[in-house]
């Protein structure tokens, strides 16, 4: 289990991030709602209906397993997960920056957007170099 070129290490990176970033949120989910530019309210001032912390705990989980997902098919060299990856995070991009602009999302939220089509972009572009080799 190795990487063997950059298509792998774009996938590597991304996975080690997601997997970090997901840590985090299942730790401390205030931590990742303050780097995406949403308010932060105490627990203790929350509505017993409020279900941002469930949330945001049920999406940190799912970018702590899609980090591992990553940092498996890296290290195990699945060109064909790389390559379904890419069309999906262009995908994430268009959604993620449409919230944004919808005004439902603050505009930090847009890195999220940003993140996903340059890892989309470096792993695509990473792939058409590869073949032509």
């Amino acid at each position: 289990m190795k990487i063997r070129d950059a298509s792998g290490w774009t996938m590597f990176i991304f996975g080690v991030l997601a997997f970090l970033l997901g840590l985090t949120g299942l730790i401390r989910p205030e931590i990742l709602l303050s780097i995406l530019g949403f308010e932060v309210v105490e627990r203790a001032q929350r509505a017993a209906s409020d279900y941002t912390i469930v949330f945001m705990t049920a999406s940190s989980m799912a970018s702590f397993n899609m980090g591992v997902y990553y940092v498996l098919a890296a290290l195990n060299d699945v060109k064909a997960f790389y390559r379904w990856t890419v069309p999906f995070r262009v995908v994430t991009f268009t959604v993620f920056t449409a919230v944004v602009m919808a005004g439902i999302a603050p505009k930090p939220f847009f890195g999220v957007g940003a993140w996903e089509l340059a890892g989309a972009l470096a792993t695509g572009f990473a792939l058409r170099n590869e073949a032509k080799k």
